[in-house]
């Protein structure tokens, strides 16, 4: 199965934070780690009346797994909790966020996971890399991802030119 998973960390050096996360998932027997996208910077989510928090750094990569889509949602958990993931409040600064954006083409709506990710439509940290490694997809109820990422804004958004490659 093609995955594309959402890499996100705005706390303890975010940028070591996304190598050990990308070094996790190349080590794990069960994934395969097929591309990673450019590196990009982002300014913090925080829900009203809340502390500023750091920028983040983004990125999105592209794996294959036999995994079942809850199988890889606990792994990646298991990378997060590695990692130092507290998971205290929505949109709250983390160490690492790994969120499966893409499982395939299936369309997966339970308590812990939806598929494709609830937001993807709404985050140009996403869309974006996402499009930098797999421009010619379509997403399941929001068609092509090409189209999508040519409405999708930049506020807020600045691609590096740092790579997360091993």
């Amino acid at each position: 199965m093609i995955v594309y998973i959402g890499l996100g960390s705005n706390l303890d050096v975010p940028f070591i934070q996304l190598q050990n996360a990308i070094s996790h998932i190349n080590n794990h027997h069960q994934l395969t780690l097929l591309n990673i996208s450019s590196l990009y910077q982002s300014q913090a989510l925080t829900l009203p009346n809340t502390a500023q928090q750091n920028d983040y750094l983004n990125a999105v990569v592209k794996l294959e797994t036999a995994l079942s889509a809850e199988q890889l949602l606990r792994v990646l958990h298991n990378i997060e909790a590695l990692q130092g993931r507290e998971r205290v409040s929505k949109w709250a600064a983390r160490t690492l966020d790994l969120d499966i954006l893409l499982y395939g083409d299936y369309k997966i709506n339970t308590e812990q996971l939806i598929i494709p990710h609830s937001q993807i439509a709404q985050r140009n940290f996403v869309i974006h890399p996402l499009f930098e490694i797999a421009g010619s997809i379509t997403l399941p109820e929001l068609g092509l991802l090409s189209d999508l990422a040519t409405t999708t804004s930049w506020d807020g958004l600045k691609k590096l030119n740092r790579s997360l490659l091993l």
